[in-house]
């Protein structure tokens, strides 16, 4: 909703011959989403309490504008807020029984998502960006204390949701963008110290209910802390945002390949997908491909969600590329 990503029709999946879906929970029992319009923008409340806002005429997306903890200033202000239950019901209904059509009667790959964005993510969202940033260095235990708490919901979320699928999911997703476009958007000092041993304890409580991989999603310029986050459980590493600083495709591949599957890369979106030539983006995915495939490890996927103004004539470009060359086993 917040990205304004489209639903991909059935038709449309199995003729581009995606081999994965994605098994998304449901929301808190009893939430309705209440789109209303206001002084040029549609706006709406999510489950946490969080408003969202999107220009009417010409907007792209759902921007945050209400950050319900952003006056906050003890642990105890975040103890008094009404956080989403992540035990309600509703998150789970027939969650089983998808699993299990997707994985043993379509025989796709199943990527199981979480009940929320990123520990990071969510503290993010809650304080307002410029509290949040200020309180690593400002106010450390309020940050720790908010991020620990969305870490308990989502354990406890996770604990239910995996029982139920059991065997039938292969990949496990969680998030947490930790890059911006030219580096790390904490330091990896503080990042080692504050949050890392956060994102040890969920990966680590994954791993030991469910034999499937942890896929990690963040954008941006995060090299520097790959192999923390090899060390901590990560098994899938997404975007690869190849345009972000020190993310050159054929070096991650050479540093961190034999540790990590690479998701994503498969073709610059920043610069090539949406404004390059038809040629440009032919040599883009084959670049990709050459680097990142060989020896496997790799699921191809552009870098991210590809955006509205791009021509289908490019994606289709990358996508018949990858079916010249994309077929493993893949030599160097």
């Amino acid at each position: 909703m917040n990205q304004q990503t489209a639903h991909i029709d059935a038709d449309v999946h199995d003729r581009l011959k995606c081999d994965v879906k994605s098994l998304v929970p449901g929301v808190r029992s009893g939430f309705r989403l209440d789109i209303r319009e206001k002084d040029g923008y549609s706006y709406y409340y999510d489950d946490w309490g969080l408003g969202r806002k999107k220009p009417i005429d010409g907007g792209w997306y759902y921007d945050i504008f209400k950050h319900p903890l952003q006056d906050a200033n003890t642990i105890t202000d975040i103890e008094k807020y009404r956080f989403p239950d992540p035990l309600d019901d509703a998150r789970f209904e027939e969650l089983a029984e998808r699993a299990f059509r997707i994985a043993q009667v379509d025989k796709q790959g199943v990527c199981l998502w979480g009940m929320c964005a990123g520990i990071m993510e969510m503290a993010a969202y809650l304080r307002g960006f410029q509290n949040y940033f200020l309180d690593f260095v400002g106010n450390e235990k309020l940050c720790i204390a908010l991020m620990r708490k969305t870490l308990e919901l989502k354990i406890a979320f996770w604990g239910r949701a995996l029982e139920l699928v059991g065997d039938n999911v292969d990949v496990v997703q969680e998030a947490d963008d930790l890059g911006g476009q030219h580096a790390m958007l904490i330091s990896p000092a503080l990042y080692r110290r504050i949050v890392k041993p956060l994102h040890g304890e969920l990966f680590g409580f994954i791993h030991a209910h469910t034999k499937a991989r942890v896929f990690f999603h963040s954008c941006g310029a995060i090299r520097p802390v790959i192999p923390d986050l090899i060390e901590i459980g990560v098994d899938v590493l997404n975007p690869i945002q190849v345009s972000a600083a020190g993310m050159d495709s054929a070096e991650l591949k050479q540093e961190f390949g034999r540790e990590l599957v690479f998701w994503g890369g498969g073709i610059d979106t920043q610069r090539v997908l949406g404004r390059g030539t038809l040629q440009e983006v032919k040599a883009d995915t084959k670049r990709r491909i050459r680097d990142l495939a060989p020896g496997g490890g790799f699921v191809f996927a552009a870098v991210h969600n590809i955006q509205g103004n791009v021509p289908p004539e490019n994606i289709m470009a990358m996508w018949e590329t990858l079916q010249e060359s994309g077929q493993y086993p893949i030599q160097a």
